[in-house]
């Protein structure tokens, strides 16, 4: 019987991989005080939906394309005066470590949130854009799929070529 821990297992370790990914907070951030079309050619250079805003290292809010176009251009304010605190969310919603990709594209359709940071012990440590995480979770249920069909064929040689799937397949042989 393939084991839901080895399932659980897989599934954790590529929300490592995204973590390790979206973990660039220097470009990822803008102080609350910039102006909002200082954000915006930030978030052009990097082709980003959202920037953090950081007050030193805390994070005090986020501000997304959604922010500008419903705060900005809508209110007809301007992005060259309006400073990013202004027009930010505030009302932020994050995640730890500890979720997996499957927790976190729900509660992003939950709370109809794009973008989720990740706190460690209330330290930022990436930025989740939920592109990322579908993008993912795809990846991964195919990744999955083809090691179940791989096991339930008996075909092991995939299995024998990755030493830590390899050992998974031998201590689940064993019980």
């Amino acid at each position: 019987i393939f084991s839901t821990t080895v399932l659980m297992g897989v599934i954790m370790d590529a929300f490592q991989n995204i973590l390790r990914k979206c973990q660039d907070i220097q470009a990822q951030s803008i102080s609350p005080i910039a102006s909002v079309e200082l954000a915006l050619e930030k978030m052009d250079v990097g082709d980003l939906g959202a920037l953090l805003v950081m007050d030193f290292s805390h994070l005090v809010g986020i501000f997304s394309e959604r922010d500008y176009a419903r705060k900005i251009l809508l209110k007809g304010k301007s992005s060259l005066t309006t400073p990013v605190y202004e027009v930010m969310t505030t009302n932020l919603i994050s995640v730890t470590p500890e979720f997996c990709l499957t927790e976190c594209l729900a509660l992003m359709s939950s709370c109809h949130v794009r973008h989720l940071p990740v706190l460690d012990n209330n330290k930022v440590v990436a930025l989740l854009g939920i592109e990322d995480v579908a993008f993912a979770l795809i990846d991964n249920r195919e990744f999955v799929i083809d090691e179940l069909t791989t096991y339930i064929t008996g075909s092991h040689d995939v299995i024998n070529e990755n030493p830590k799937l390899s050992h998974i397949f031998e201590t689940l042989a064993h019980h």
